[in-house]
């Protein structure tokens, strides 16, 4: 099942993907956690389709590798930077180069309570694209990432959450400007999305809605304003227009 967020003049609302068009659907992480599929309500006729997820923390993995005395690493990227597929997102002028990062993002289904890597699928409801854009000349200055992970629109996400693809074999494709950038997999990530999430649940709660941006160790490229960015994942494609 492909899952996203319309708005709708009642306000959003979570919905399926039907043929050609979307049908209202009950809560899905309520659904989730009851163990079953979310429930059909209506078709929707008009709307316009949002980021899939609203969570509450965006989580941002480094994927160190196994050499590193560190091999993974997380920090925490503002929700209200999150922007839907077709966006355009004005590049910062004032931060030096902007990076395009196309990773697999996961949407967490439930609290995370008990995750451990083998038992890590049973915690997500799903995979999605993401794009982190980032300033990393400003690293530089900021070892902590607040200012190189900062920006108006600097997380484009969606616009659908894939409920069907393995986290352990999904395929991504980075493009800018239907240039093919970079093609790899889950099972190519240094350190696996498994182990990831098995390590920011043992210092953090997640819940419902939240994100996880898995790294982007062979899908980072330096991008001019307007170019257009594609990220697919499995069978999601986010795509990012910038100025």
């Amino acid at each position: 099942m492909r899952i996203g967020r319309a708005r709708t003049p009642g306000g959003p609302v979570h919905v399926r993907q039907h043929g050609t068009g979307w049908i209202a659907i009950e809560d899905p992480y309520e659904a989730f956690a009851a163990g079953r599929a979310p429930r059909d309500l209506e078709p929707i006729d008009t709307g316009q389709l949002l980021a899939p997820s609203a969570p509450t923390l965006v989580v941002g993995v480094a994927q160190n590798g196994p050499s590193h005395p560190s091999p993974v690493q997380a920090w925490l990227k503002s929700p209200r930077g999150i922007v839907a597929s077709g966006v355009t997102v004005a590049l910062r002028r004032d931060a030096g180069v902007t990076v395009a990062e196309g990773e697999i993002a996961i949407v967490i289904g439930r609290d995370t309570t008990g995750l451990t890597a083998a038992t890590a699928h049973e915690y997500v409801l799903g995979v999605t694209a993401v794009d982190d854009l980032s300033s990393p000349d400003r690293a530089l200055i900021d070892p902590r990432n607040f200012e190189s992970k900062a920006g108006a629109g600097y997380t484009p996400l969606g616009p659908w959450i894939d409920t069907e693809a393995d986290i352990d074999t999904v395929e991504m494709t980075l493009r800018i400007d239907g240039t093919v950038i970079a093609e790899t997999d889950a099972a190519s990530l240094p350190v696996s999305i498994r182990d990831s999430l098995a390590y920011i649940a043992s210092w953090a709660p997640l819940g419902p809605g939240d994100v996880v941006m898995t790294g982007a160790p062979f899908t980072n490229v330096a991008i001019e304003p307007g170019a257009v960015v594609e990220v697919q994942v499995g069978s999601v494609t986010l795509v990012t227009p910038t100025r």
